[in-house]
């Protein structure tokens, strides 16, 4: 089960980007805890978890790090990673999402308190407003791209107003949150070297500016409430306050816009769940986790041994990287009754697509609201939507799993 299991041709392929899920079922089927031979002999190389309770149990297990440094495949290309520098303690990188306790607990804590479900909740005006303004620009058009015209710029717009950035720039950070999405997935990291960091130095540039701005005049967003943090009580380092703000603008759009996306395109490729939704509007909770669970945006994290773990006769060596399949896991039998079948009144459904854990994600309740509030917008003023061609395509990433373009027609 533990040997290395050779892997040719162009990566991600086509076909693994349009439905990966066939793919999981083999590999959990054959070899769930499957090693890829990356780096010299010695190389204890990148492992991939495709079971559920694997998956669950590795994302709450002290004995692996978020901390990708640790990782010797990262150690031996560290001076030809693209991500390299931001990676480092003063990178714009160096978020909460890649540290272990006691920082990464410092940190969510101060963040944390912006996403209280009651905080949240008082979100829903000024999102149901912002998801009125952008269908109501769609107007009486026959066909309208979902990505482009509502998907990507409703959770942008959201965390902007949020963090306290314009949120007429929302289009300029897309542009910058794709290519820096596009050089990660690239099959080979290498070759987005120039593209990834010349996107986030951008990126942060613009940061570094709202920054300053706040600090010399707050306002009731949180950027400001972090720098005032920082300097009351010294809860964040310059290069934390700027990798935070980071981290919340990219992910506080960028899954939730692919969740959207998959979402729809689920719906419409299966019209009786579809007709079950616009039948019964309670379904709307349910149904954004069963979509969350059925294509997840997040298809892996990875994770580095810091000891050698056993699961069941395969044992992944320290130091190695691992990547959890949560779109694999979502889709396990041993945990989910029929899990290829998409039921939006699932119970019980306890996927992983927004994590587990220490490090769950931070920004799940705003998540869930926008796409609450977006699916039932959508059905509420499209009532014979469809997909206007009967092939999509997904974006080269087959990590953050997304659509570049979703074409409806609306009657």
């Amino acid at each position: 089960m533990s040997q290395a299991f050779p892997m040719g041709g162009a990566f991600p392929p086509p076909q693994l980007l349009e439905d990966p899920y066939p793919f999981y079922r083999m590999l959990r089927g054959a070899q769930p805890v499957f090693r890829v031979p990356v780096g010299d002999a010695a190389s204890p190389g990148v492992w991939i978890l495709t079971r559920y309770r694997d998956v669950q149990q590795t994302l709450k297990d002290a004995r692996f790090s978020v901390d990708r440094r640790h990782a010797q495949i990262v150690q031996q290309y560290a001076d030809q990673l693209p991500m390299r520098a931001a990676l480092g303690e003063g990178g714009g990188l160096r978020s909460m999402l890649v540290m272990d306790p006691p920082d990464h607990t410092r940190v969510r804590g101060l963040v944390s308190k912006a996403f209280t479900p009651r905080r949240v909740a008082a979100l829903r005006p000024r999102i149901e407003a912002t998801v009125a303004t952008l269908l109501g620009e769609v107007g009486g058009a026959r066909e309208f791209d979902l990505m482009e015209s509502f998907a990507a710029p409703l959770p942008a717009i959201v965390i902007a107003e949020l963090l306290g950035v314009p949120p007429e720039d929302h289009r300029q950070f897309k542009e910058w949150s794709s290519a820096l999405v596009t050089a990660v997935g690239a099959g080979n990291p290498l070759a987005g070297s120039e593209q990834f960091e010349k996107a986030l130095a951008q990126l942060l540039d613009y940061l570094r500016g709202v920054i300053a701005e706040r600090r010399r005049a707050p306002r009731e967003d949180l950027i400001s409430a972090m720098i005032e943090a920082q300097e009351e009580r010294d809860a964040l380092t310059d290069a934390e306050l700027l990798a935070t703000s980071n981290l919340l603008l990219l992910a506080g759009h960028e899954t939730t816009t692919n969740l959207i996306g998959n979402g729809m395109l689920a719906l419409l490729r299966h019209p009786d769940e579809l007709a079950r939704l616009r039948a019964d509007r309670a379904l709307l909770r349910s149904a954004v986790e069963e979509l969350l669970r059925f294509d997840s945006p997040v298809q892996a994290t990875a994770r580095v041994a810091l000891a050698d773990v056993a699961y069941g006769d395969a044992t992944v060596p320290a130091g190695a990287l691992v990547m959890t399949g949560i779109g694999a896991a979502n889709r396990d039998p041993e945990a989910f009754a029929d899990p290829d079948r998409l039921d939006l009144g699932r119970a019980e459904n306890h996927h992983l697509s927004l994590g587990y854990g220490a490090h769950f994600c931070l920004g799940a309740p705003l998540a869930r609201l926008e796409g609450e509030i977006a699916f039932g917008a959508l059905l509420d003023r499209f009532p014979h939507l469809a997909l206007a061609s009967d092939t999509v395509k997904h974006r080269a990433n087959f990590v953050l799993r997304g659509l570049e373009s979703l074409p409806l027609r609306v009657g």
